[in-house]
């Protein structure tokens, strides 16, 4: 009874319906049952059934061991509506399904869901701002640069390109890095990242990027507080002031020596209820509905921790802000409760875990299209969001990082030598600046002064070299001299 891992991928809460199906109708065991008098083949009562297919969940890594028993029902609910499983009659669809002695068995041949097709995806999703020549009516000596200021590393840099040892540089502009620019940077690189994490060769397949607005990213990453919550700009989304009242009572529940402690029983109970209220009226889940293959696609990664809160802090970079905001009060309430031993039981026949999941999986996410497993899926996004939210709600420091980079080196001034493969950067093209006639005249009369002078008096004080060898050595410096200045007077 093994349950194979459905990692990341298109189409994965399909997939898991159809493995689960399959394995089911496999393994789970048939004999003959009575009832009222008459005996039936091959068949199975609804309590076999919950009994068994609540164990497969829970040893199953796609789901986990946190599986209710009461999931496990609704799921047989949603296996009777799509006629894997039909009651001995032959009943199915309209009929319910109950943790009861009533015999079922498999009919025929049981239909897999098939998966939906999409149009073909293109690879590239945003082109960077590229290289780019001058605008017309420029020129290099419009460029404001830092004066220079001569020395001998400097004087040797000007003459090495001057009698060609050095390439000659130039200047490259590029196109001005616009706001729009700077966003669709942001949205390319970070769509890259979670690409890249998950494993595929496109998103298009659990993420339509036209919906994915580069504007909420960077709000997400920089409108934020000390805490590292969302910061609003339009206060008319943030919570009600009632309900945010409520979720401080219960994460910051006081112990009983406190006078602030609320005097009558069950207090408790009613502001849990409030906000259960609240978020369970949403019109949308938190993780919105178009994101919610991305986030199901992400559970596939769970066995690999690290890799699974990587792409969960990427694609909740993806959220509206207002809905990052009333996730990351929401998960730091539910953890808080969940770790304080001082909070009195919020429900009688669940524990204090439990509860939460159970209580805000829907609200935190489900498709529009109420996918069959949405409940389990939701169930175990939902524990490890819990155990995990302080990372999961951080800004990723290294995508940041990154695009931060990226958006520096373009709006940098670039230098360019024919031939090279790269371009490089540097902070000063200094001695590229172009210099007046007279300058250059002047350097070129005076500028190997020095240089000759430093030699002759090498050449001199070499206790090495023979007298004839010094006179030799000179007559060589002097006759190269002799030519440089033939060559200037011509």
């Amino acid at each position: 009874m093994e349950h194979r891992i459905v990692g990341p991928g298109p189409y994965r809460a399909t997939r898991l319906w159809n493995e689960t199906v399959e394995l089911f109708r496999a393994k789970m065991p048939l004999r003959k049952h009575r009832c009222r008098f008459k005996s039936y083949e091959h068949c199975f009562t609804a309590t076999e059934a919950v009994d068994w297919l609540h164990e497969l969940l829970r040893r199953s890594q796609n789901f986990g061991p946190e599986v209710t028993r009461k999931q496990t029902v609704q799921l047989l609910k949603k296996f009777l509506k799509n006629h894997v499983i039909e009651d001995i009659k032959g009943k199915w669809g309209q009929e319910d399904f109950e943790d009861n002695r009533h015999l079922y068995r498999f009919p025929p041949s049981s239909p897999l869901k098939p998966y939906p097709k999409r149009p073909p995806y293109q690879k590239d999703v945003i082109e960077f701002p590229k290289w780019d020549d001058p605008p017309p009516g420029t020129s290099q000596e419009n460029i404001p640069v830092r004066p220079l200021v001569m020395n001998p590393e400097m004087w040797y840099k000007r003459h090495s390109i001057a009698i060609g040892e050095v390439p000659a540089c130039r200047l490259v502009h590029r196109r001005q890095v616009t706001e729009a620019n700077v966003e669709e940077i942001w949205k390319s690189m970070t769509l890259s990242y979670l690409q890249k994490i998950l494993g595929l060769d496109s998103l298009e397949e659990v993420l339509d990027i036209k919906l994915v607005n580069s504007k909420f990213i960077i709000h997400n990453v920089y409108s934020v507080s000390k805490q590292g919550v969302v910061i609003l700009d339009d206060k008319s989304k943030e919570l009600p002031h009632w309900v945010l009242s409520a979720m401080k009572c219960l994460a910051n529940w006081p112990n009983c020596s406190d006078l602030k402690q609320p005097m009558y029983l069950g207090f408790e109970k009613d502001v849990f209820k409030t906000i259960a209220d609240y978020y369970g009226h949403l019109k949308e889940p938190l993780l919105t509905f178009h994101l919610f293959d991305a986030f199901v696609s992400v559970l596939g990664l769970l066995q690999k921790e690290k890799m699974a809160i990587e792409a969960f802090q990427i694609c909740c970079l993806l959220l509206p802000p207002e809905n990052r905001r009333k996730l990351q009060l929401l998960m730091r309430m539910m953890a808080r409760i969940c770790l304080n031993k001082e909070m009195p039981p919020l429900c009688d026949g669940f524990g204090t875990r439990t509860l939460m999941v159970q209580t805000f999986s829907h609200c935190i996410l489900c498709s529009k299209d109420e996918v069959d497993l949405d409940d389990l899926l939701a169930a175990r996004l939902v524990t490890f969001l819990m155990d995990n939210y302080q990372e999961i709600l951080k800004v990723p420091l290294a995508l940041q990082t990154s695009i931060e980079e990226r958006v520096a080196h373009l709006r940098r001034v670039q230098i360019k030598y024919p031939g090279a493969d790269m371009d490089i950067t540097l902070s000063a093209p200094s001695f590229c600046r172009q210099i007046s006639p007279e300058e250059f005249e002047y350097q070129r009369a005076y500028g190997s002064q020095e240089p000759l002078a430093a030699l002759l008096e090498e050449v001199i004080t070499d206790a090495k070299l023979s007298s004839k060898e010094k006179k030799k050595k000179l007559k060589q410096v002097l006759a190269a001299k002799d030519v440089e200045i033939r060559n200037l007077t011509m």
